[in-house]
């Protein structure tokens, strides 16, 4: 018997799978419900498709309703696409946002019979997050190390085929609606070095550096002896070759070590770009007394991240970036690191949005996914680069929807007497 055919019992009293979704997938919308017993439910002339392969992609759908167990079936290969991941979730999303109850128990009640059964998530998900506690307290030292390497370790060659050449993991800064991604990250680390007013022979602390795109550009630009720090051993290894064949190794130096181990103070600059995510809502007084801290007076802060598009949103990620993508991550609005700056010596001096910017960039990385796929799956896995894809599509849709937002915030450390050596008018 072929792989998910429906014996002659189950076909007598199982209910044709798709006609569980009537009533809730639009007969004349964008998406059509297939399943492996051939029904069909919505459009069935739909140009974006979701296929429901075998039983375990309904026993997926069914143990864990939404994002979670959407993941696990497609992660596992269970449930397959076709007209992209994003255009899917374009249509999807609406769809399950606006599930009833009814809906609920409307499938429960003629699919739980058949498909509700015990079934074991992927070895790509972790455990949730009281499971983790055997790691240590969230964001303890220990935690946050086991988190990092967790995503940023995957393989330096599978974010060399996503990130492309820059190998800069942020949100890039497009100068033109077509400019290229390498053009863009170019851009951004250049307004990040023009925000901070960099000069030769200044020292500029990068907390949370990654590959090290920040720190070389600003020693070889900018003439700025650099120090980054980065959680993730392979970051940093990269970072340290990079930095070596470039010949900067006079200017700038990646570490592997926790940003709160840095010893070194009076900086003239931090920059801190996407790091804030990890740091997590409780310990953002202590993050901006400790970079306050490395800065000389009159000394600046960039701080670059995502937040929320409020301050009353939860400040956990959803279940399907806790467990495959940022384990522990946690986003605020900007109004709250705003306060916490403030509240902790940072005089605030200019904030810039770059939603629109990290929507491009994210797209540009899927494309980047899509071309090099082959290579991306026998270097890191079928499962590994099937929940980039997701994750990927998600937060593209997400900065779409203005459902999140990306901020650089510029503050200072005032000097004597209130001086912030800032301009008049911004230069950058």
């Amino acid at each position: 018997m072929r792989p998910g055919a429906l014996t002659r019992g189950e076909r007598m009293t199982t209910p044709r799978i798709a006609s569980a979704f009537e009533g809730i997938i639009p007969p004349d919308g964008g998406l059509a419900v297939t399943a492996y017993d051939g029904s069909v439910a919505g459009n069935p002339d739909a140009p974006v498709r979701l296929e429901l392969s075998t039983p375990e992609a309904v026993t997926y759908l069914l143990s864990a309703p939404g994002e979670l167990g959407l993941a696990r079936a497609y992660v596992t290969g269970h449930l397959k696409i076709t007209g992209g991941l994003y255009n899917l979730l374009d249509v999807l999303v609406p769809i399950i946002d606006d599930l009833h109850l009814r809906d609920g128990i409307k499938l429960l009640r003629e699919l739980a019979p058949t498909h509700l059964r015990p079934v074991q998530a992927p070895p790509e998900e972790l455990p949730g997050r009281a499971r983790r506690a055997a790691l240590g307290l969230r964001h303890s030292r220990n935690r946050d190390s086991v988190a990092i390497s967790r995503h940023y370790d995957v393989s330096n060659r599978f974010y060399e085929l996503v990130l492309g050449p820059s190998m800069a993991y942020t949100c890039a800064c497009y100068p033109t609606a077509d400019a290229t991604l390498e053009e863009a990250q170019w851009q951004k680390f250049d307004l990040v070095c023009r925000k901070l007013a960099l000069e030769p022979g200044m020292r500029l602390l990068d907390v949370g550096c990654g590959w090290g795109g920040m720190a070389m550009h600003a020693a070889e630009h900018y003439g700025v002896d650099v120090l980054g720090v980065t959680l993730s051993r392979e970051q940093a290894l990269w970072a340290q070759k990079e930095i070596a064949a470039r010949g900067l190794s006079d200017k700038a130096e990646v570490r592997h070590l926790d940003y709160r181990d840095v010893t070194e103070t009076d900086f003239d600059a931090v920059s801190s770009i996407g790091l804030t995510e990890h740091v997590g809502a409780r310990n953002l007084p202590a993050y901006f007394t400790f970079l306050y801290g490395k800065l000389r007076p009159q000394g600046r802060l960039l701080n670059h991240c995502i937040t929320r598009t409020n301050t009353t949103a939860p400040h956990k990620v959803g279940p399907f970036f806790d467990r495959y993508v940022f384990p522990d991550g946690e986003l605020e609005g900007i109004g709250e690191i705003a306060s916490a700056m403030q509240d902790n010596g940072f005089e605030i001096r200019h904030d810039e949005n770059l939603r629109e910017h990290y929507a491009k960039t994210l797209a540009a990385w899927c494309a980047n996914l899509d071309e090099n796929w082959e290579e991306a799956v026998q270097d890191a896995g079928i499962a590994r680069a099937r929940v980039w894809a997701l994750y990927m599509a998600a937060s593209q849709l997400a900065f779409d929807r203005h459902q999140l937002e990306l901020h650089q915030l510029l503050g200072v450390k005032v000097g004597e007497k209130g001086a912030s050596g800032m301009p008049l008018r911004p230069t950058w």
